[in-house]
């Protein structure tokens, strides 16, 4: 009677046993299943390189000719487009990036105008940046991991000489050009804080998360004539001589 009394208890303590082994397997594998879900967002997705994925932009640009004295202003609409893999110089993967234009016609509504090819640039997204190769000059746009305040060189890759790139602010819910964006960033790329009296430096790029560019902006401007209001040199953009301002704005997306 004892053996067997001995017997039945050895079983149930095994079967307990194993179900003990049980559940702390199948524990460990929900904490490493959540440990993986809580990974951290680096920002990769400020910069999507997925083929045909294309974002349309509304382009207003204002040209100032010293030697004609003249202002133009040009208007036209850009459809960037990410059409074929292939390996850079370096034997990294990129994607050539098409880009088409309309150009304005106030007799003609865009959508009646067709796309016509402007120019191909590349794009190239490593683990720690994000390449933009335009008319054969390398940028870097981003880094990453995206942390508000971290500051880089954007033209590591070329020969414009250092200009200290920073994000000013980062995951920020923005309306631009009448589409509001959850989380977008803003990369300063160059303000002088019009410390300079003669030349007007401001360039800026914003990114949002799953679309990619939205909007740039780019003031470069010169005045060789100085003017003074209050006791301060008023701004060179209130006396502009030569120089561009650029803006380039989100209007759609899609893939294609």
């Amino acid at each position: 009677m004892y053996c067997v009394c001995y017997k039945l208890l050895v079983i149930l303590i095994i079967r307990h046993f194993r179900n003990i082994v049980v559940f702390l397997a199948f524990f460990g594998l929900l904490a490493c299943k959540k440990k993986v879900e809580e990974a951290p967002d680096v920002g990769y997705d400020y910069a999507p390189t997925v083929l045909g994925k294309f974002i349309v932009y509304d382009v207003d640009s204002t040209v100032y000719d010293d030697n004609n004295m003249d202002t133009i202003n040009y208007r036209y609409r850009i459809k960037e487009k990410l059409e074929e893999n292939f390996f850079d110089n370096e034997g990294r993967a990129a994607v050539k990036l098409v880009r088409y234009i309309k150009k304005y016609n106030p007799l003609v509504s865009y959508d009646n105008i067709p796309w016509s090819l402007k120019d191909v640039w590349s794009v190239v997204k490593t683990t720690t940046t994000f390449e933009v190769v335009e008319e054969d000059v390398r940028f870097t746009k981003l880094v990453f991991p995206v942390r508000e305040a971290a500051e880089w060189n954007g033209n590591a890759f070329n020969t414009l000489g250092e200009w200290p790139y920073t994000y000013l602010y980062t995951d920020r819910k923005e309306m631009i050009n009448g589409s509001t964006f959850d989380n977008v960033l803003c990369v300063e790329q160059k303000d002088d804080k019009r410390k300079n009296a003669i030349h007007r430096q401001y360039f800026i790029e914003k990114h949002a998360k799953n679309i990619g560019l939205v909007y740039r902006e780019i003031k470069d401007l010169y005045s060789n004539t100085i003017k003074v209001s209050g006791g301060a040199v008023t701004p060179v953009e209130t006396r502009i001589e030569k120089g561009i301002i650029f803006k380039q704005s989100y209007i759609t997306h899609g893939t294609e």
